[in-house]
């Protein structure tokens, strides 16, 4: 599925009910693998996945083999979602009222996220021996 933009709602800390938008980002490849996004008034939230359904032995070498230090070099907090059928990560950053920083910020990361997911699946080819 292609994508032409995400949008940004916020979201209440304590009831989880979105109140409102706070911008629509034009992005472009890589952004097929989030899930969902939104601001939680303190920083963007933004989950995604392998955009497929992985086998069981992959889910963990996806895990062992997903390089996460590229993401906080690039000033991202990413922890792991394990409760997900396929790997699934969530990845926070600062809000800024500037359009132009928050979509910088998104497209960014669009980039590392493909780029992350496809090196991923080519380190993980031929080690189902190892994971099983």
């Amino acid at each position: 599925m292609d994508f032409s933009s995400l949008v940004l709602m916020e979201k209440d800390k304590d009831t989880g009910f979105v109140t409102k938008e706070l911008g629509s980002y034009e992005v472009g490849e890589g952004a097929e693998y989030i899930k969902k996004m939104f601001y939680d008034g303190d920083k963007i939230n933004v989950y995604f996945d392998t955009n497929r359904d992985v086998e069981d032995w992959e889910y963990s070498a996806v895990f062992d083999l997903f390089n996460e230090d590229k993401f906080i070099e690039q000033e991202y907090s990413i922890e792991q979602i394990d409760d997900e059928y396929n790997p699934t990560w969530l990845v926070k950053f600062d809000y800024n009222e500037e359009h132009s920083i928050v979509l910088s910020k998104l497209n960014n990361l669009c980039s590392l996220i493909k780029a992350h997911i496809r090196e991923v699946f080519e380190n993980v080819k031929g080690k189902e021996e190892e994971y099983k």
